[in-house]
């Protein structure tokens, strides 16, 4: 029974639940329209939501990592004094290569090198690098702890900047460049093996098209995963390990992402781009030629024995090229060959680096430098340049 003032039970549900769901069919947006309209409509909601994506890319990820890089600088890192007096005129710089920053971890683990003088490590600048700059740095440090004598070391690609900086140096200072030691460095882009090459090449090219790919942080945990991709898959459901692919994804989030130390994605570009310039091998010839009132370095190029093992640099292309504009009768080229290391892997294989730089560079570069002391300045064999600032 209804009661006074309200309507029958029945009345009300039909209100409450017929009228109200044709009403809301009747005022909907694109009533009326046409299916394609309808459709159109849904579509250009598509670009919004890519925005508001972006814009969330944008912020959270691409422009933090932007301001760090504003504020990044090189820089050079004391690690240990000469471990002989007698080499104490002498400063050795170590540098890293590809997708690392700072070689402070990799010269702490070659304290063979103090063999050869005081020992630094060369941090990049995360935005890039420029050779000439770290090169005026060197020469600034040195010239105020009255060392006249430098030594460059370059691990991987870390040697086409090694050769580079030391072109700045032997050109451009005073200081006297006593050695180049390049380990298993790619004297050129053909030095790089294929696999290599495509995914350095694949990143130069994100670079390009990408807005904020120098960078992203979700692109560098793209890239650096998909780098590891043989160690989980070809098993498991879909061919995908996933137990591992958990480990890659935990092991590249903290070495790569969240550690603040890293190289970024521009400096990484940079790097690569060092090796397809293919200049090392023009540096190399600078470095090389007589020069009238200098001391020609020693180049020393640190190798696997089996060329196999290393699986990023064809070793015997670079081994070739070295002893083609390096070696010969009156070369000053080394070549050392090693049983276990892999590709530049000081810091997993220190003591066979330790023990081969102990007792076959260092006093291969002092034998350079004695015979080139010994040999007869002629008057006017004397270099003219302009004094380093």
């Amino acid at each position: 029974m209804a009661l006074p003032g309200y309507p029958h039970p029945s009345t009300r549900a039909e209100y409450d639940d017929a009228r109200r769901r044709a009403r809301l069919r009747e005022t909907r947006l694109g009533r009326g329209w046409g299916r394609r309209a309808r459709i159109g409509l849904r579509l250009s909601l598509i670009p919004l939501v890519l925005l508001g994506i972006f814009a969330q890319y944008w912020w959270l990820d691409v422009t933090p990592e932007r301001v760090r890089l504003a504020h990044t600088e090189p820089a050079v890192i004391p690690i240990s004094g000469p471990s002989n007096p007698r080499v104490a005129d002498t400063a050795v710089f170590d540098l890293v290569g590809l997708g690392v920053l700072d070689a402070t971890d990799t010269a702490r683990a070659l304290p063979s090198l103090a063999g050869l003088g005081s020992v630094w490590a060369v941090r990049y600048d995360n935005s890039g690098i420029d050779t000439k700059v770290i090169a005026d740095l060197i020469v600034k440090v040195t010239d105020a702890a009255h060392v006249p004598n430098v030594v460059l070391t370059g691990h991987s690609m870390g040697g086409v900047i090694a050769l580079e900086v030391a072109e700045h140096i032997y050109t451009e200072s005073e200081h006297r460049v006593l050695a180049v030691i390049l380990d298993c460095t790619p004297v050129d882009l053909h030095a790089v093996r294929a696999e290599s090459r495509s995914q350095g090449e694949n990143l130069a090219r994100w670079t390009g098209w990408i807005p904020g790919a120098r960078e992203s942080r979700l692109l560098r945990f793209a890239v650096e995963t998909y780098a590891r991709h043989e160690r989980f898959t070809g098993g498991g459901r879909y061919g995908i390990r996933f137990d591992r692919l958990g480990k890659v994804l935990d092991e590249v989030l903290h070495d790569k992402i969240l550690e603040t130390d890293t190289a970024s994605n521009g400096l990484i570009e940079a790097q690569f781009r060092a090796i397809v310039a293919g200049g090392a091998i023009d540096d190399l010839r600078t470095l090389t030629e007589p020069v009238p009132g200098e001391q020609r370095p020693a180049i020393v190029f640190i190798r696997p024995r089996a060329a196999s093992r290393d699986p990023i640099v064809d070793v015997e292309y670079s081994h070739r090229v070295l002893i083609e504009h390096a070696g010969g009768v009156n070369g000053t080229l080394l070549v050392v060959t090693t049983r276990k290391t892999r590709h530049a892997n000081p810091i997993q294989q220190p003591e066979e680096y330790n023990d081969v730089i102990e007792h076959q560079i260092v006093p291969f570069v002092h034998r350079v430098q004695r015979d080139a002391a010994a040999a007869p300045v002629t008057p006017d064999a004397q270099r003219t340049r302009e004094p380093s600032r």
